[in-house]
């Protein structure tokens, strides 16, 4: 999952608080206990370096300091508070502390605590280095940013300041990293652009044995479909923090996007079981962690990718029935529907779509009504399918500002009624406009998410016999991902139909080669198979 260093409020769907002092998250979600993210560490080795010198007496406190932040530049929140906390039990006047604090909260999505944080370290300036002083002072244009995320000039005039502070500091690392992502959009909840690359690119050339440069360009290089450099920053990045599961995650990412699928699932796994360690070393219950959710959700995506329903289903239920801290993770849940449709277990995945619909937010109420609508219209259940696709609507329109998060959902949803309720035109419309903004997305969540919905897409125009549709869809699968066994078989599909059956034998071949590790029982496996030999046998 994408997630940025200087994420606030604005990079959610909903804002966040502490409630009480007692815990961070949001509304909805798992609250995680203030006393976890005050809880002492010991030094850890195997996470990456993050030397940025600090005004303080202690050495442990310097070192408990470097490894918070080195924490941050993983996006594991709960350990860089915690870090960042016992830091400040060595110097409680370490006002750089109080600045990580902040930008762990952000991470977990507590605009309160981030903003309560900084407030501090504001109360400790006067001990500190006139660089640390502008680092709080930094950090504060930066909420001001977020905050006002659909205003231009808070974010003009901290870009402004940190141009600044480089001019007087060229090589200082983190003014790099933070001016690198201050070219992302404020109000978006998408970090790694390519004109934050010069800026990370300089970093690295600054501080080569630091590990920060290169995972945030793992995520810029992604985000702009480049996606042999994301995998060689990526595998860099593995090298200089081997103890972090998001560093075998994020290398995980880039093996499925260039076809080497085992060896992405085995980094899924390593980041799964370096994770579990942990958290069972520590004690922490694995649903205040948002990125073991967000590890089994891809690992579910990849063994369904591989054609391998039951461990991907198996994978999704381990976190579907746990709140996640965080709103992303649980939004993220609405694939537990669409899995289940996939394998054929209709009536587990209408169970699974109605359990969303009664989710605290109406967000996720209202994605669990699309999905409802989705496995009605797959069961030839129109009436039901338009009453659910009303319901999401209702629930977007109370979800506002986070409804755009699924309008391309609710749009394809409402083509597909369409095109099954008889007014074709309109739904070839809908879902080609529905197809090319997911498409528009080219984030590694998204990228598999919007694969499975052209499938499903795709399936459902031949099911009404609309071939045209169904040859665009297996088209644009082609552009998405040529490598993937469904885009196989769905050309096969097309090419049988029009005739073409050399075009037919040849998908069919691929889709079977393909899915070579896949369950024996994968529907569309077992029929690639049949239509092959059928289509051989009439040679």
């Amino acid at each position: 999952m994408r997630r940025s260093l200087i994420c606030g409020a604005a990079a959610f769907a909903i804002a966040s608080s502490i409630a009480h002092g007692q815990h961070a998250g949001h509304a909805g979600a798992r609250a995680i206990p203030l006393e976890l993210l005050q809880r002492p560490v010991p030094i850890r080795t195997g996470i990456g370096l993050a030397p940025e010198a600090v005004t303080t007496a202690s050495a442990e406190a310097r070192a408990f300091y470097q490894q918070g932040l080195a924490h941050l530049h993983s996006f594991a929140w709960i350990e860089a508070a915690r870090s960042f906390h016992t830091a400040l039990r060595h110097d409680p006047k370490l006002a750089m502390a109080h600045v990580g604090l902040s930008f762990a909260f952000g991470g977990l999505a507590s605009t309160a605590g981030a903003n309560e944080a900084l407030e501090r370290a504001r109360t400790l300036a006067a001990s500190a280095s006139p660089r640390e002083r502008l680092r709080i002072t930094l950090r504060g244009q930066q909420l001001q940013a977020f905050a006002k995320g659909d205003d231009p000039t808070p974010a003009a005039g901290y870009r402004a300041a940190l141009d600044k502070a480089l001019a007087a500091s060229p090589d200082d690392v983190e003014l790099l990293l933070l001016r690198a992502q201050a070219e992302d959009d404020f109000a978006s909840s998408e970090p790694g652009t390519l004109p934050s690359v010069p800026f990370y690119q300089r970093a690295m050339r600054a501080a080569p044995d630091q590990f920060a440069a290169r995972h945030y360009l793992v995520h810029a290089y992604e985000n702009a479909g480049r996606i042999d450099q994301a995998l060689a920053e990526a595998e860099a990045y593995v090298k200089m923090a081997p103890a972090v599961p998001h560093a075998h995650h994020m290398y995980a990412h880039g093996l499925r996007r260039v076809g080497r699928t085992a060896e992405a699932l085995a980094a899924f796994r390593k980041a799964e079981e370096l994770e579990l360690a942990h958290l069972e070393a520590e004690s922490i219950a694995p649903e205040y962690e948002w990125h073991h959710h967000h590890n089994q959700a891809l690992m579910a995506a990849a063994y369904r990718y591989v054609g391998q329903m039951q461990t991907a289903r198996e994978q999704m239920r381990s976190v579907f029935d746990v709140p996640a801290p965080l709103l992303t993770e649980e939004l993220a849940k609405r694939d537990c529907p669409a899995l289940l449709l996939a394998s054929g277990s209709i009536d587990e995945g209408l169970k699974a779509a109605q359990r969303l619909t009664t989710h605290q937010l109406p967000l996720l109420r209202a994605a669990g009504h699309l999905a409802a609508a989705r496995i009605h219209m797959a069961g030839g259940q129109l009436k039901e399918a338009g009453l659910a696709s009303d319901a999401a609507l209702g629930e977007l329109r109370a979800a506002r500002p986070g409804a755009g998060a699924l309008a391309p959902a609710l749009r394809l949803v409402q083509g597909e009624f369409f095109l099954r309720s008889g007014d074709r035109e309109k739904g070839r419309a809908m879902i080609r406009q529905g197809v090319g903004e997911l498409r528009a997305d080219l984030g590694p969540d998204a990228w598999s998410q919007t694969l499975f919905e052209i499938e499903a897409l795709g399936l459902a125009a031949r099911d009404i016999g609309d071939w045209p549709l169904a040859s665009e869809l297996a088209d644009v699968m082609r552009q998405h991902d040529p490598l993937y066994g469904g885009t196989s078989y769905a050309g096969g599909r097309v090419a049988e139909q029009r005739g073409d059956k050399a075009v037919a034998v040849k998908s069919y071949q691929d889709a079977v080669q393909r899915w070579k590790n896949a369950d024996r029982d994968l529907r569309d496996l077992a029929d690639a198979r049949q239509r092959l030999a059928a289509l051989t046998a009439a040679r």
